[in-house]
């Protein structure tokens, strides 16, 4: 191997290829140097997709890629290339479907052998070195691999031709048009609660993971119908999750899933695209049914970005932070011994953390049954009356214990932070934030939105071309942006928008939707690809994909298609329109067999039902019914509501986009009043906070999906 190849990785934007430079592997990154050295050298491609914060690709990577002898029959047999999921999503999705047709899973790290075009005939997920668990030694799988391409090379053919046909077949959702009928949300919701688990809260048994768009469809469901299963279901799940391993008890944010059904051993690595709709979940919860606990866990989330997954002084949000400090330990920066609790905490401290956590000697820690993984055993409460203390001081040790564990926890190694700037998980956070500003109202959500505002402004100096869009990843090296940066970065512009009435952000917005349905629409099907059409080749695996699930990050044509109907609310222009509805038939027919995992499918179809809302709150900042009104606008939940706030100084300015602006023609920003406007037409104004919720309640009814 020369020098040459083992730094091939060395100078990569991605974390996780850098990581492998040092490594015997003669790795190339994804591009056509590779291919043309396969198809030069008439060798199969072996193709790993990971992620830095990925536990079983670290392990992978120790066992077999740092091993001199497999590396050196990797190189004599295999052309490696090296994927970074996060930097190519596109490539990542269509290997998964590959893979998971071949061996029925899918995940990380992502095993792939390709022909030298980029085609794949075989793979799986994770090779032990040794045969184990049922699954082959890697080397043996190596060998068999390189055998069958050198020897039956028309087997080889004839399954990677059948697995591309298999994708494009899967991606294009051929036949999967239907008629759209707004009614297909409340038969995802009844699908999603099939699956509730009401003991535990969550869909299904374990691993549980949170998929919060279904949260928020039944959340908004709820709103329309006042269905107690829904809030039951949405109540149950959330407090669960805010009580158990899976939410980080002492520094808050949320690990990615938890590999039980009661959310208490997690996969410990922490996802920004996880944090940034685990929020929004709890905010919109402790609107539709307040409680301590929700916005208490929706200022947990907020505090451990602030600090940990933010550059709080140039705007962004980072990608995520990795499971484990070393290849060594399995999540022991997140978990406790009994005696590294005592050896923080005083006795009585202790004697309340241990009940309260239940912190034991034997924890939940395979790896080390000593190591503790921290959940909510019992309520403050219990914990008083087994000590014979007071409530509130039990809660006032929990609070001081928990601080002066996390100073403890903080001195030990901690895992890698993943600092790149993602457009679409950025853009996610971005919403997410915006609404915490509005939600919390304190010094808190002031630095949230001011954060926000950072990021958008980033985005747009650093992220934006004219001609192509949003890249993918802020950086030195442009990596072009995917139908999910588009939509995302659409919609936290016009929530930037809503925020503000900066003009500014709505006239990008509109700038990035109509790149989108240029570049990314099918004028011919309907719906969205997630690359451009004229995107650079992809290789052998170059389907055209129309995203419609959630993967876990919202689905990218139901994201489109949300972006489309507020634009369309705000400007009255017929194309925006056309094209949501276009891409909602595209997927009708099947989409309902998806239930639980296109829950952003299921809001694109409420929001497109009854159109968004706007409420115009006007009247001078210092006028205490103005701020009465804003108040009680912001506290109602509903999908696609905006709360728009028009000073003199912002009327004055023209502040507001040109259809709803001639909805109101008369709009007297000195009067302090609310007008509920929707559908292209607006109710007469309100001054009285009381009744302008009895209003938001009667829009919000059931009849909000029986129209189209």
């Amino acid at each position: 191997m020369t020098p040459e190849a083992s730094n091939r990785l060395a100078n990569s934007a991605s974390p996780y290829l850098r990581s492998a430079a040092h490594q015997p592997v003669a790795w190339h990154e994804w591009g056509e140097e590779a291919f043309a050295r396969a198809r030069a050298e008439d060798k199969p491609i072996l193709l790993d997709i990971g992620a830095v914060w990925c536990h079983w690709c670290h392990v992978i990577d120790r066992e077999s890629y740092d091993d001199p002898q497999l590396a050196a029959l990797i190189n004599s047999l295999f052309i490696p290339v090296k994927v970074d999921r996060d930097e190519r999503p596109d490539v990542d999705a269509r290997y998964q479907v590959a893979v998971s047709a071949v061996s029925g899973q899918g995940g990380w790290p992502l095993t792939g052998f390709l022909l030298p075009d980029g085609r794949p005939f075989y793979g799986g997920t994770y090779f032990p070195p040794e045969d184990a668990m049922g699954r082959p030694s890697f080397r043996r799988v190596l060998e068999n691999i390189a055998e069958a391409y050198r020897t039956r090379r028309a087997e080889v053919e004839q399954a990677a031709g059948a697995l591309v046909g298999a994708v494009a077949q899967a991606e294009l959702f051929a036949g999967a048009s239907g008629a759209w009928d707004p009614r297909l949300a409340d038969v995802q919701v009844e699908a999603i609660l099939q699956r509730f688990d009401p003991r535990y809260g969550g869909f299904g048994h374990g691993p549980k993971f949170p998929h919060s768009a279904a949260l928020d469809l039944i959340l908004e469901r709820y709103q329309a119908t006042r269905d107690p299963r829904l809030l039951q279901a949405a109540q149950i799940t959330l407090e669960k999750m805010a009580h158990g391993g899976v939410y980080d008890q002492i520094a808050g944010g949320f690990h990615r899933y938890s590999v039980d059904e009661r959310w208490l051993v997690p996969h410990f690595e922490k996802m920004s695209y996880d944090n940034s709709e685990l929020l929004k979940n709890y905010l919109h919860a402790n609107l539709v049914a307040p409680d301590p606990l929700f916005r208490e866990t929706a200022e947990g989330i907020v505090d451990w970005v602030n600090r940990v997954l933010s550059d709080r002084e140039r705007g962004g949000f980072y990608a995520s932070q990795d499971a484990d400090a070393s290849l060594e330990d399995d999540g022991d920066y997140f978990t406790w011994t009994v005696d590294e609790v005592r050896a923080v905490l005083s006795p009585e401290e202790s004697r309340v953390i241990e009940l309260y956590y239940d912190v034991g000697p034997i924890g939940e820690m395979h790896h080390n049954p000593a190591k503790n993984v921290l959940w909510v055993a019992r309520e403050p409460e219990a914990v008083a009356t087994a000590l014979g203390l007071q409530p509130d001081g039990v809660r006032r040790i929990i609070r001081d214990a928990r601080a002066r564990l996390l100073a403890a926890r903080e001195k030990r190694p901690t895992p890698f932070v993943d600092t790149s700037l993602y457009t679409s998980w950025n853009a996610m956070f971005v919403s997410a934030y915006l609404e915490a500003a509005a939600a919390l109202g304190n010094d808190r959500g002031r630095e949230c939105r001011s954060l926000a505002l950072r990021t958008l402004d980033r985005f747009l100096a650093e992220g934006w071309d004219d001609r192509r869009g949003f890249t993918h990843r802020l950086g030195p090296a442009r990596l072009d942006g995917t139908l999910d940066d588009q939509a995302s970065m659409a919609a936290a512009l016009l929530d930037g928008f809503e925020a503000t009435l900066d003009l500014r952000y709505f006239a990008a917005a509109e700038r990035a939707a109509r790149l989108f349905i240029e570049k990314y629409g099918d004028p011919d099907g309907g719906g969205f690809f997630d690359r451009a059409g004229d995107a650079a080749p992809l290789g052998g695996l170059d389907v055209r994909r129309k995203p419609m699930q959630d993967s876990p990050t919202p689905g990218g044509n139901p994201m489109a298609v949300m972006v489309l109907d507020r634009l369309f609310a705000y400007t009255g222009e017929k194309i925006y329109r056309d094209q949501a509805q276009k891409a909602l038939a595209v997927f009708a027919g099947v989409v309902t067999q998806y239930g639980l995992f296109a829950g952003t499918y299921g809001l694109a179809t409420v929001l497109h039902a009854r159109h968004p809302l706007q409420i115009v709150v006007t009247g001078a900042p210092e006028r205490e019914v103005a701020r009465r009104l804003d108040r009680a606008a912001r506290s109602f939940y509903r999908l696609g509501k905006a709360v728009l706030r028009v000073t003199p100084e912002l009327a004055s300015r023209n502040a507001l986009p040109p259809a709803l602006r001639e909805t109101l023609p008369h709009l007297n920003a000195e009067a302090a009043q609310a007008f509920v406007c929707a559908g292209g037409t607006c109710y007469p104004p309100l001054d009285d906070p009381e009744k302008l919720l009895e209003l938001l309640d009667k829009i919000g009814s059931e009849t909000s999906t029986t129209t189209r």
